[in-house]
Parts: structure tokens; C-alpha cells; sequence
């Protein structure tokens, strides 16, 4: 079956420094929110005033071990992945478990824009125009019971379409998890494109998991289950490495990876150091979610 992704060509696609400025066009216009004459994209929920990261750079250094653990393999291999067909088998506590083609899950979403931070554990950032909708308008549908205490993600399980996982660097299929209160946070959103073209593979084609406020690796790639359940999920970092990869995996600074400092970052494209935020910028939105926790314990 052919399914249908919004997509634009390559010539309607904004220059670059153009979009930059989209903030600017719009208070200049006095917030008019139809713009395709002057060849913006409708900005909506921006979360961040902070440059973008060019595109080039967004798709050519990538953390994805389905398809390499080198950062250039990712874009490298990903033409490999048919990403038509596609389903999500949602179970687990929830009234209305079902199996959905990526179709089903688009038609009622319509497309929204936010600028997120994202945040790796390596010392890395970018900020990325993701195109999407909540991950709450999703989950929603399938009315979770109050034994949804959690959600449990799965990446997609296909060596030949990933050749990363011919090779046990971690244990397949990829999982992640949220608490069912971060799941259903405003900010958690499920990425379907960015810079107003369609996600590509390397990037975590054709759904992907953005939760802005944790580090990278929870924002997991290419989903093809989602689970409500009752117990904390095990995860693939977490079962890798427990001693450094937490559960929560919330961006703080004060609690250091065992090899390397968390305390600064580097932009991608910048060569001089930032500091690294709080809950990489979101606490206003989001600390009140772990109000009373050990954050260090809990990390």
C-alpha cells in the first residue's frame, strides 16, 4: 500500500538563513499566519529562540546502532529501510490494543513544528525543527487502564535492513521507556520530519520518539511497538551498561557519565564549550514531574 507523507520538493524547501529569521518575518507581520507566499513554514509550539542546526548536519552525525556505531554509518545506511509499509502494534493495558498502519496513525495529526534542544550523553547537541504531533494524541487513542503506570517502546528487529544488528553491540530489539505522566507531557512529541521534509532513516524514520528534556538515547528511533505496562520497562542502555545509563536519563549536569563530565556541552557546527542546562533547558516545563525525587539517585 502507498502511503502518503507530507512532503515538499527541494526548491520549496526554506533557505536556510531564511528560516532562521522566521521569527523575525513573523513580527514584522504582525504574527499572519499564512506565509507560504513568502516562503516560510508555519511556525507552531517553538520550544526554543535558538538557531537551528543545518540540515546537513542533523543527517550526517547520528547515533543509531541498528545501523552502525560509527556516527556517519547511520546516513550511510539507511537507504536500506523501507519505511512503506509500516505498522505499530500498541498493547498491554490499555482498553482498545490494536495493530495501526503509519496511515492510521497520521490521518488524524495534523502537522505541527517544534524546536527542540536534543541533548547526547557524549558531550554533543543540535537544535532540530521537528515536524510531528504530541505523543499524548497518540497514546490516548488507545485509552491506557490505570494499570498503565509505564509505556515501553520497540525499534524495529531487521538485519537486513540494519545492519548494525548483525552485531551484538546491544541487545535486540532496541527498547526505551517513559513514566506514563512524562509520556503524556505536552513537550514528549513523536517526529515524523525535519526542516519541512519527511524524517529520514537515519534520523529514525518513519516514527520517532523526541522527549527533549532527557538525553538522546531515550528518544528512541523507527517504533513498531508501543506497550502500556504497570512495571518500569528494562531498556536497552540500562540493561547494557545500568552503572551509566539511568532509567530516567534526565539532562543534569551535576551527575557525570562514569567516563566524562556532563557538566559542558558542544553545540554541533561550534567549536567553544556551553553550559549544559538543567533538564537541558525544559525545568520550567517538566521538574515539577519529579518533585520530592533523588535526582541523582534516580538518574
Amino acid at each position: 500500500m502507498l502511503i502518503k507523507r507530507p512532503t515538499i520538493s527541494e526548491a520549496q524547501v526554506t533557505d536556510y538563513a531564511i528560516y532562521q529569521r522566521r521569527r523575525e518575518f513573523l513580527k514584522t507581520l504582525g504574527g499572519i499566519g499564512l506565509l507560504s507566499a513568502a516562503g516560510l513554514p508555519l511556525l507552531a509550539n517553538a520550544a526554543t529562540d535558538e538557531a537551528s542546526t543545518p540540515y546537513d548536519d542533523i543527517t550526517q552525525y547520528n547515533n543509531f546502532y541498528e545501523f552502525g556505531t560509527g556516527k556517519e554509518d547511520p546516513a550511510k545506511h539507511a537507504h536500506l529501510l523501507k519505511t512503506s509499509p509500516w505498522s505499530v502494534t500498541v498493547d498491554g493495558a490499555c482498553a482498545k490494543p490494536g495493530k495501526l498502519t503509519l496511515e492510521d496513525i497520521l490521518k488524524p495529526h495534523p502537522d505541527q513544528e517544534r524546536i527542540y534542544r536534543l541533548r547526547c550523553v557524549e558531550g554533543w547537541s543540535m537544535v532540530i525543527p521537528w515536524l510531528g504531533f504530541p505523543l499524548a494524541d497518540l497514546l490516548k487513542r488507545f485509552e491506557p487502564t490505570s494499570q498503565a503506570k509505564y509505556v515501553r517502546f520497540e525499534t524495529l528487529v531487521d538485519p537486513k535492513q540494519m545492519p548494525g544488528q548483525k552485531r551484538q553491540v546491544l541487545e535486540w530489539p532496541y527498547t526505551e521507556g517513559l513514566r506514563i505522566d512524562e509520556a503524556m507531557h505536552p513537550l514528549s512529541f513523536i517526529a515524523t520530519g525535519l526542516y519541512g521534509k519527511a524524517l529520514p532513516g537515519q534520523n529514525g524514520a518513519p516514527l520517532r520518539l523526541v522527549v527533549p528534556w532527557k538525553y538522546g538515547f531515550k528518544s528512541i528511533k523507527s517504533i513498531v511497538r508501543i506497550s502500556f505496562v504497570e512495571q518500569e520497562p528494562h531498556t536497552s542502555w540500562g540493561r547494557s551498561a545500568p552503572d551509566e545509563y539511568g532509567f530516567y536519563a534526565n539532562v543534569n549536569p551535576d551527575v557525570d557519565h562514569p567516563r566524562w563530565s556532563q557538566r559542558k556541552e558542544r553545540r554541533i557546527g561550534e567549536f567553544r564549550k556551553r553550559d549544559t542546562l538543567a533538564f537541558n533547558g525544559y525545568a520550567e516545563q517538566v521538574a515539577s514531574l519529579y518533585s520530592g525525587m533523588d535526582l541523582r539517585k534516580n538518574f
